[in-house]
């Protein structure tokens, strides 16, 4: 089993978890490390347990079994100082439909209790082309826009950890490649990165890691170029 994680070297960790929806069982005793510089690919067909994975590492749902862990300790301890650390991106853009856009952003800020709101607030704005729609409430905005808010918000507080589900939903073309250069350059910035995608080629030209999944397991963990092949079609 893998030491603890010093604080200046901070980790999310699953070790052994297991999920239960009743009588489905969407995780199986998966262990998973995410380190600063990692850049995983999530990836595995429909109903693998990859959206259950990336909302137990942020703290939106508990496992029915084992441990989730943050900088060595256990995540339920201190869920705040994870979340401070935690950007996510989920199916479900949990936006505030009769708020515009950069209301969405300013009550992100505030729970944040960020400091130089002002300036982040415009970063991400110009980072995801949306001052032009700033001011537009969330239920009038099309998919593709409102993704770019999801994606303003979880990048709004300069965290650490980017847990991107499924990120590039009803985003154009433009969106699509600008957001792909973004995530390629989070290692440089020492940000670690987990994704999934249905897409594999696109997976493979950001990530450098594979986390494959399958029926709530973990079926392959590595370096994404040492993969076997037939893991770019589903069947793992």
């Amino acid at each position: 089993m893998p030491p603890d994680t010093p604080r200046d070297n901070p980790a999310l960790e699953l070790r052994d978890v297991s999920k239960q929806f009743g009588d489905f069982q969407a995780l199986d005793g998966v262990s998973l490390r995410v380190e600063a510089g990692d850049s995983i690919l999530l990836y595995g067909p429909n109903g693998a347990g990859k959206t259950t994975l990336l909302r137990i590492l942020s703290t939106l749902a508990r496992p029915t079994e084992g441990k989730v862990l943050y900088e060595g300790e256990d995540i339920l301890s201190n869920p705040a100082a994870a979340k401070s650390d935690i950007g996510f991106v989920s199916h479900t853009t949990f936006l505030y439909g009769e708020l515009t856009a950069q209301e969405n952003l300013e009550f992100s800020g505030k729970l944040f209790g960020l400091n130089n709101f002002p300036q982040r607030l415009l970063f991400v704005l110009d980072l995801f082309h949306l001052r032009e729609r700033a001011r537009t409430p969330v239920r009038e905005l099309s998919r593709g826009y409102q993704q770019r808010v999801s994606l303003a918000r979880a990048f709004l507080h300069n965290p650490k950890f980017l847990l991107l589900d499924e990120p590039f939903t009803g985003l154009d073309a433009a969106s699509t490649e600008s957001l792909e250069d973004l995530m390629r350059n989070l290692r440089e910035q020492g940000k670690a990165l987990i994704f999934s995608t249905h897409d594999y080629a696109q997976g493979r030209a950001i990530a450098r890691r594979l986390a494959a999944v399958e029926g709530g397991k973990i079926k392959y963990d590595g370096p994404i170029e040492l993969a076997p092949v037939k893991l770019g079609s589903q069947k793992l």
